[in-house]
């Protein structure tokens, strides 16, 4: 199971959402037909813009709570301050793609950003 994780600032676009989300592929050299969900907090799922992208990007979307991404705290790479302060948090792209890519998830490497988004890309069993 491979996932994409996002996380981002309030006036996203699903333009920007895809546009990290390729960056993500092309910086983990992963094929976009091998990717199978988009994975953010629970609270940005089910926007207009996270719905937009994940069907532009045909992807399922997941929308993990507040809970499971800090059961994955421990296993991000990157941290960042205004996560932590905003949701308690260290990382949500990081920690969202590691919840959604299942058992064993591990991650290709730390989160890339572009200008109000960030994606994480994470591998996982397919059991």
């Amino acid at each position: 199971m491979i996932a994409a994780g996002v996380g981002s600032r309030r006036a996203v676009s699903a333009d920007e959402i895809e546009e990290a989300v390729h960056l993500a592929l092309c910086c983990f050299s992963v094929a976009a037909s091998s990717l199978e969900i988009l994975a953010t907090e629970r609270e940005k799922a089910g926007t207009a813009v996270y719905v937009e992208a994940a069907r532009r990007l045909g992807l399922t979307l997941i929308g993990v709570s507040s809970g499971d991404l800090g059961h994955a705290a421990n296993r991000v790479l990157t941290r960042s301050a205004r996560a932590l302060e905003a949701k308690g948090v260290p990382s949500i792209a990081e920690a969202a793609a590691l919840c959604a890519a299942g058992a064993n998830a591990r991650l290709l490497g730390a989160r890339v950003a572009t200008a109000r988004a960030t994606c994480a890309i994470a591998v996982g069993d397919t059991e």
